[in-house]
């Protein structure tokens, strides 16, 4: 039987062989095969790639591994692999992280959108590069570059960055399975996951834990905090980079006048910048007028929103005057709108004199539309300095220097989600501040570093504060929260001073919170 199979395959050989030699006319004519496009599913299975760098960091040689490539989820009833999360993993390969790499801290770090991949604290502030900005933050010239970051937290911490499903290569492995990961607590649990595995494929579990979030990232480590402790992952610390864990704090909807009191501060602050202020607040330090601001919100301006239309004339008219004073705005645009001003009526009307337009991620950036009589900033002047440097940086960053080639598009803020997100709330608004909370009280060696933009309009740090006292924590708990505060805006750090200082803060925060 064995020989009958072996004198079987031989022939098959020898047809193939004869074929392709008595038929060379029909080789040579037929047109050549295109190569065919690889499935998402063929391609996530295929790529990883692991390089080896350095960086010299206050006179300290930093020699470290970057690791580039996915983690399969997958489904532990069915074993069917639903997604793979993209992930850029730096590991510091010193002696002492060799003696005994375990005791070393580990932190994972993600952005926000939903939707945005995580290579803005990656290339901005946490990674050893870092995109170019002009010192202010505003964009340089192309072709944009990449620099040493000297204020790498490398020195501190590996570092994982994490692409949540549907941004940057992440993707569900089935178009119909997408779904399952956009929402609050899908997101959650799949990027929970991903923590669980990484730690164990890679021996870290008795590794000092770190979580830092930015915007709605700050939203998902909240969430995180009590989702991993729940499986037996207490975290040493949490930094949330402009945050908001309740997201009544920002949405200006019909009813909610939560927000008002809540972003004026940083409508003060952004006056300020511009120099909009009356001479007699224009002449304070920032921080001086922001308390006035801060006091006269809380104390006057959110009464009067429970008042409305019961106001008598009189104390309308105080309103005006405190509202405009500490705005900018002209009395007339105030009351026209009801004493509700919107953020993107505020970044068009503050300016429109000198048709300019105010940022919403930075409001010390400017822009200029088409039309400066209508109700609405055309653009974010802030997103247009930062979107094109850290898009074209990274995508030459991981095929030139991490070995890392894909003609797959790298979503880097939007694009990858396609169906709308799903906040799990009925009613109301998605609030994370709970999680956190809940988090806080079974791990009370846990600390918090909260770092705020004065110039951030999107997650203002007057509503943070809010949020962060609205928790009730305990004392005991209360004091495991430091909070810091910068000069710049939404991504504080591409401002240079800012960068610096949140390293300092950063350090300080991580070396407190592995102290036994």
């Amino acid at each position: 039987m064995l020989a009958f199979i072996k004198n079987m395959f031989a022939s098959i050989i020898l047809s193939f062989f004869l074929f392709f030699q008595t038929s060379p006319t029909t080789a040579q004519q037929s047109p050549p095969r295109p190569t065919p496009t690889p499935s998402i599913a063929e391609f996530l299975n295929t790529l990883t790639a692991e390089t080896k760098h350095s960086i010299r960091v206050g006179g300290r040689q930093l020699n470290y591994t970057v690791t580039t490539g996915f983690m399969p989820l997958t489904n532990g009833q069915t074993g069917e692999t639903e997604a793979k999360i993209f992930y850029i993993a730096y590991t510091l390969d010193d002696e002492n992280a060799s003696v005994n790499k375990s005791n070393r801290p580990l932190m994972f770090s993600f952005n926000g959108g939903p939707g945005s991949a995580s290579v803005w604290l990656h290339l901005g502030a946490l990674g050893p590069k870092r995109v170019k900005m002009l010192d202010d933050g505003l964009m340089p010239p192309p072709p944009y570059q990449l620099v040493d970051n000297e204020q790498t937290w490398l020195t501190e911490t590996d570092l994982v960055f994490i692409d949540p499903v549907g941004t940057g290569y992440s993707r569900a492995m089935k178009p119909e399975l997408a779904s399952k990961f956009f929402s609050v607590n899908g997101d959650i649990e799949s990027v929970g996951e991903f923590i669980r595995l990484y730690l164990g494929r890679n021996e870290r579990w008795s590794s000092p834990l770190f979580l830092v979030g930015e915007s709605y990232g700050t939203a998902r480590a909240a969430g995180l905090s009590n989702h991993l402790f729940e499986r037996g992952i207490g975290l040493n610390g949490i930094l949330l980079v402009s945050s908001v864990l309740n997201f009544q704090t920002i949405r200006f909807a019909e009813g909610n006048d939560v927000t008002y009191p809540l972003i004026f501060p940083s409508y003060t602050a952004t006056a300020w910048y511009h120099k909009r202020l009356p001479a007699n607040l224009q002449s304070k330090p920032l921080r001086q007028v922001l308390d006035e601001a801060e006091n006269w919100a809380i104390k006057e301006y959110a009464p009067a929103l429970v008042r409305s239309d019961r106001m008598s004339a009189s104390e309308k008219q105080t309103l005006l005057e405190k509202f405009s004073s500490y705005s900018g705005l002209s009395r007339t645009f105030i009351e026209q709108n009801n004493y509700r001003i919107n953020l993107d009526a505020f970044n068009k009307e503050l300016l429109r004199d000198q048709r300019r337009t105010t940022g919403r991620l930075d409001s010390r950036f400017t822009g200029i539309d088409r039309n400066a009589a209508t109700d609405n900033p055309e653009t974010d002047p802030s997103m247009n300095a930062i979107r094109p440097p850290y898009t074209a940086t990274f995508n030459d960053y991981v095929r030139r220097d991490l070995g890392f080639r894909s003609d797959l598009e790298y979503y880097i803020l939007g694009g990858g989600i396609n169906a709308p997100w799903n906040f799990n709330v009925s009613q109301g608004y998605a609030n994370t501040a709970a999680n956190l909370q809940s988090a806080m009280q079974k791990n009370p060696f846990m600390k918090i570093f909260v770092a705020s933009g004065f110039y951030d309009m999107a997650t203002p740090y007057f509503a943070t504060e809010y949020t962060l006292a609205a928790m009730n924590l305990d004392s005991t708990l209360r004091r495991n929260i430091s909070v810091s505060y910068y000069e710049a805006g939404h991504m504080m750090y591409i401002e240079k001073n800012s960068l610096r200082k949140l390293k300092e803060d950063a350090s300080a925060f991580i070396q407190k919170s592995i102290q036994k």
